[in-house]
């Protein structure tokens, strides 16, 4: 096996190029095989493999630095930068990250896990190296489902300023995670269709090279170049930016790919290299079904299909199916996603009222303004949106829904720890975020017929802007028999008792619930709350609980600044009463990857290491 040469980093390099196909096979099959067991990102990383393959022969890694966008297609430069033997525990709690990581690995870059960043991380990289008076390369990837990012636009914006090579390759696959949407998409389907204009002009070219003074013949014809494109090819946007445009080139031509990127290097200008890419390209499920395979658990690789699938319904459904529901009824309610309809349960929103459904492409700060726009002309917009891109939209959340109290609503899936993506989209900041924004109200539903009812009071009961935050996976469907009525600002009192109260929020009941249950069982009087509104706080509630309890729990999976706990922690103090507080939260720091009963376990928020530390506290209180 060709594969068996690349150990270490650069071993390509001293593969023979007759060998270069059969190696991207062979790399295809192992990431089919890794990830089939692991889970992981898929069809994006199938698509890469010759465009990686290329960048790491035509250039000198580390030296020349490579940045991925969203950087979930990184597995081929994982495998050539010597981390082979590594993807058995890829994702997996102290395993090596899905994404790149400086601390990883030199041959990273930059960290990436959200889009449209590649640009300007390698502008920041090319304009260090105009200072410091380098002459290495700078490659920053970039996807056609990114492009649709406005920070993409920003930092082309000043890349047509920089003097100095800097290359930026275009990945256009037309997909993002779902297909592309949009006038980009449609711009470089256009280009796309051109790609005879090119080969003719490569043609003539190589054709009059060959002739006597046939260098001379060419320049004079390159002069006329501008003229005659206008004719055969859609005007493009980064000529007109002043970015030298070399393509469309065949993504998976790794000798093609390998001779454009030694010319780019040549020029002293930005310069972007368009390149046609297959998502899913080599496995038939993933090339059938790319979106599917973006981000997968583990799989049969015969038929495609999930090794685990889950039989309840899973908090994305029960958004969709309520939403559908209310829409059905109510015409002026209308759906937004930022290039997730699937992951965010909009599909069949849009199946059913395509007229009422936008995709906005991924454009999350876009998408909040939009949804400012319609609520204010009277419409009910919807924006399904997971917790870690939401943070890419706060000032609009902030100036453009909040100032204004429109009735926007915020449906924050993939709240709390999301698990194998690690720091980059775990969703641990929003109640801390949307906390501090003056209007904004924020509910979080215990288990499934909560958040169904917590949809149709946020849509049908309530004006203003609201966040309903949920987690990811299966719906909880315990705490059958409580089924209070949403009252605005107030808490859900499950089981009142004395002495030690919980006040958890959304999915924390689950746990407080179980530690409720332990401590009951060793003989400790235990109240059971479900905070419901993290924004407002019940604060008649807290009043009624320091008469009669000496320990307030707070229970959350936020981190603790600006999250739930402080803002009790803050009410209980200035009001100063006596009742002592211990806060259940995520520290202040990053967390990484790995599975989500893991992560509790680390992070202390596991109903183990919570009994222990209420036993303790309490008996600090009692004096025992």
């Amino acid at each position: 096996m060709i594969l068996e040469k690349i150990n270490k980093p650069n071993d390509i390099k001293n593969i023979d190029s007759c060998e270069y196909q059969k190696l991207a096979s062979e790399i295809r099959q192992f990431l089919i095989e890794k990830i089939s067991k692991s889970g992981g990102h898929l069809a994006s990383n199938l698509g890469v493999v010759e465009l990686t393959m290329a960048l790491h022969i035509a250039f000198n890694l580390p030296e020349d630095k490579l940045i991925w966008d969203v950087g979930h297609q990184s597995y081929t430069h994982k495998i050539l930068t010597g981390r082979k033997e590594k993807f058995d525990q890829l994702r997996k709690f102290g395993g090596m990250s899905g994404f790149p990581k400086r601390n990883e690995s030199d041959y990273d870059a930059f960290d990436t896990g959200h889009s449209s960043t590649s640009i300007s991380a390698g502008l920041g990289y090319a304009y260090s190296r105009q200072i410091k008076g380098g002459n290495n390369s700078i490659i920053s990837v970039i996807g056609d489902g990114a492009l649709t990012g406005g920070m993409a636009y920003e930092a082309l914006n000043n890349a047509s300023r920089i003097k100095g090579n800097f290359i930026i390759v275009l990945n256009d696959n037309n997909m993002s995670i779902s297909e592309n949407v949009g006038g980009v998409s449609k711009m470089l389907e256009d280009v796309r269709t051109s790609q005879s204009y090119y080969d003719l002009k490569e043609g003539v070219s190589n054709t009059l090279s060959k002739l006597p003074k046939g260098d001379l013949l060419v320049s004079k014809i390159k002069k006329t170049k501008a003229n005659i494109k206008q004719f055969l090819v859609p005007k493009q946007i980064f000529e007109d930016m002043g970015i030298t445009y070399l393509g469309p080139i065949d993504g998976h031509d790794i000798m093609k790919l390998i001779k454009v990127f030694k010319v780019a290097k040549r020029i002293d200008h930005a310069v972007i290299i368009h390149v046609i890419t297959e998502k899913g390209r080599g496995y038939i499920p993933a090339e059938k079904n790319p979106s599917l395979f973006h981000g997968i658990g583990p799989f049969n690789i015969k038929t495609g299909k999930p090794l685990v699938t889950g039989s309840s319904l899973s908090y994305t459904q029960v958004f969709s199916n309520k939403l559908c529901s209310l829409a059905t009824a109510d015409k002026k309610i209308v759906g937004i996603t930022a290039a997730m309809p699937d992951g965010t349960g909009l599909s069949k929103f849009k199946k059913n009222f395509p007229e009422r459904f936008f995709d906005v492409g991924i454009a999350e700060a876009h998408a909040v303004t939009f949804a400012a726009g319609l609520a204010a002309d009277g419409l009910i917009p919807v924006f399904g949106v997971y917790s870690s891109f939401l943070q890419r939209a706060f000032d609009q959340v902030l100036h453009d829904v909040c100032i204004q109290q429109l009735h926007v609503v915020f449906a924050i899936d993939r709240a709390g720890l999301v698990g194998s993506d690690g720091e980059t989209h775990q969703g641990i900041f929003d109640l801390s975020f949307l906390s501090i924004i003056p209007n904004m109200t924020i509910f979080a539903p215990k288990n499934a017929w909560e958040l169904g009812v917590a949809i149709e009071y946020a849509v049908e009961d309530f004006y203003g802007p609201i966040a309903i935050r949920y987690p990811r996976g299966e719906a909880y469907t315990g705490f059958e028999d409580n089924k209070e009525p949403i009252l605005y600002g107030k808490s859900e009192i499950i089981i009142w008792e004395k002495d030690i109260a919980l006040m958890a929020v959304g999915n924390m009941m689950i746990t407080a619930e179980i530690v409720r249950d332990t401590l009951k069982d060793m003989g400790y009087n235990v109240t059971l709350i479900n905070a419901r509104f993290i924004k407002p706080i019940d604060t008649e509630l807290i009043d009624k609980i320091v008469d009669t309890h000496s320990l307030l729990i707070t229970l959350e999976e936020n981190v603790f600044i600006g999250g739930f706990g402080e803002r009790v922690c803050c009410y209980v103090s200035n009001n100063n009463y006596k009742i002592k507080t211990l806060n259940i939260s995520l520290p202040d720091d990053y967390i990484e990857h790995g599975s989500v009963d893991i992560l509790k376990r680390e992070t202390g928020i596991d109903s183990t290491t919570i009994v222990n530390k209420i036993i303790s506290t309490y008996r600090e209180i009692e004096g025992l």
